[in-house]
């Protein structure tokens, strides 16, 4: 059973269409995307960029970490070294040498390419679920019973 995501941000926006360039916008969308992704898991997520933080951006669900001087891939590496269980982490990336060295400690491995269209799926549920929730019971009763 997953109980810990660590997600490669940088590679993951490259993954998604929508989001355009690497950017402080982008990150800002990956991070309210994955928030409400997660909202009702119950695991802990940690979302790596490269760099340096340029803006604060919330999360309520998420550990955002920057890489500082350092590379994202090397502070993922050293995150699931000093995991007790790596069995339960799910690493998201489609980082060839990441994928292998997550592989090798025994986590999970999804590409982001997987996981972007994840997200995509749950932000369209999501957005149909809104729809239903903003028509009114008259509106429905007007629908299907034709009053």
């Amino acid at each position: 059973m997953i109980k810990h995501y660590i997600i490669d941000g940088n590679n993951l926006i490259g993954k998604m269409s929508q989001m355009g360039k690497r950017n402080a916008s982008s990150r800002e969308q990956l991070v309210l995307k994955l928030d409400r992704y997660f909202h009702q898991k119950k695991v802990t997520v940690s979302l790596h960029f490269d760099g340096f933080e340029k803006e604060i951006i919330s999360a309520s669900r998420l550990r955002i970490v920057y890489s500082q001087k350092r590379t994202a891939d090397a502070l993922i590496k050293s995150e699931i070294e000093n995991y007790n269980s790596t069995k339960s982490i799910c690493v998201v990336t489609s980082d060839f040498n990441l994928m292998e060295f997550a592989r090798v400690c025994s986590c999970k491995v999804k590409k982001s390419e997987e996981f972007a269209n994840e997200l995509k799926d749950n932000v369209d549920r999501d957005n149909e679920e809104e729809k239903i929730k903003s028509i009114s019971n008259e509106e429905m009763k007007k629908l299907f019973l034709g009053n």
